[in-house]
């Protein structure tokens, strides 16, 4: 009778070595849009392009766009007045659009456009007069850009420690929206407190964390009980990838590792495992996602089985003034999105 262990593994019955891959992983349908906005003004207009902030938070997405000439800064002061700048996919705050207006930049916002629908809660909230929640991490670009929208009503709660802290003009009038790349257990946690200290809380319409947040969490989850180690490829400044990581570990996992790329993979880290799990955020081009599968070959985890939880279909156009710029040069028909190979092949 094969014995399971703390983790509710099977201690005497092991596979050989392999690894578990989850699916879905990697681009979203937002991040593909935001690096294909650069990439066809890029093709469309020339270098340079000027970003502002991580187009996406990959850095070997960033290193591979500047190469071909898009020039990354962190204010639209550092944009030559009348320059082509494009906002990133984590959005940006009226102020900022206030003076890109000013310096008569020509913009391209690629925000993501369920961050845009967060914006618009917000907005809907402070029109009300609600004291605003926001469950996000101070400090991430998508959470200055949500706050943005208006300051004055909205306070940022980092998590469950937050809540006791919390201080409303009216506890019958209180809102919360969050950001969109947060742990889904985590954040449901903030809210049952929120709502113990304000009973009438009004929820958003609709969800808030994004489909594919949810989805890769989701999917390591399922591996979860069946992995020695999860890695997690992902930048550090990645709020889903580090994400990832803590799912992993609450879900189970002994070990888990969040790397840029395979050079950073360690041999120790898999003494004694026969499986690995792998996943990789939502701003992870595959290939960094083939090349630890490959490192990890050479340690002998030759068997790969891939996991799949949910099938993501979701597209989006891009930003309405590059689309049309793209449809004047090419004539009457629409640009058509170019769909990046990814494990899906949809998003």
């Amino acid at each position: 009778m094969n014995t399971p262990d703390a983790a509710g593994r099977d201690a005497t019955a092991r596979p050989g070595k392999r690894i578990l891959l989850a699916a879905p992983r990697g681009y979203c349908a937002g991040v593909d849009r935001a690096v294909d906005a650069v990439e066809q003004a890029l093709a469309h207009y020339g270098a340079p392009i000027y970003v502002r902030k991580e187009i996406v938070h990959n850095s070997y997405v960033v290193e591979a766009l500047s190469r071909r000439g898009a020039v990354f800064v962190s204010e639209t002061d550092e944009v030559p007045e009348g320059a082509r700048v494009v906002f990133s996919a984590h959005g940006v705050s009226p102020a900022v659009h206030a003076q890109a207006a000013a310096r008569h930049l020509q913009t391209i916002d690629a925000t993501c456009p369920l961050v845009t629908k967060v914006h618009k809660q917000a907005i809907r909230f402070a029109k009300d007069d609600y004291d605003i929640i926001l469950v996000g991490h101070s400090g991430h670009e998508e959470v200055e850009g949500t706050q943005g929208e208006a300051p004055e009503h909205i306070q940022v709660v980092n998590g469950p420690s937050d809540v006791a802290s919390i201080q409303v003009r009216d506890p019958d009038k209180v809102a919360w929206i969050s950001q969109t790349t947060l742990s889904v257990d985590e954040t449901l946690e903030t809210v049952r407190l929120l709502r113990e200290r304000f009973p009438n809380l009004l929820d958003p319409p609709g969800e808030d964390i994004c489909y594919a947040t949810q989805n890769r969490q989701g999917a390591v989850k399922a591996i979860a009980p069946r992995v020695d180690v999860m890695i997690v490829v992902g930048s550090g400044n990645s709020s889903n990838s580090v994400r990832l990581k803590e799912v992993a570990l609450e879900a189970g996992v002994p070990a888990a590792h969040r790397v840029d790329h395979a050079g950073e993979l360690e041999d120790s880290w898999f003494d004694g495992a026969d499986t690995v799990g792998v996943t990789s955020g939502a701003s992870v081009p595959e290939i960094l996602v083939h090349d630890v599968i490959e490192r990890l070959g050479e340690l002998g985890f030759s068997e790969v089985e891939e996991v799949r939880t949910a099938t993501e279909k979701i597209t989006f156009s891009l930003p309405k003034n590059l689309r049309a710029d793209l449809k004047a040069a090419g004539g009457d028909q629409a640009p058509q999105r170019r769909r990046r190979p990814s494990p899906d092949h949809t998003c």
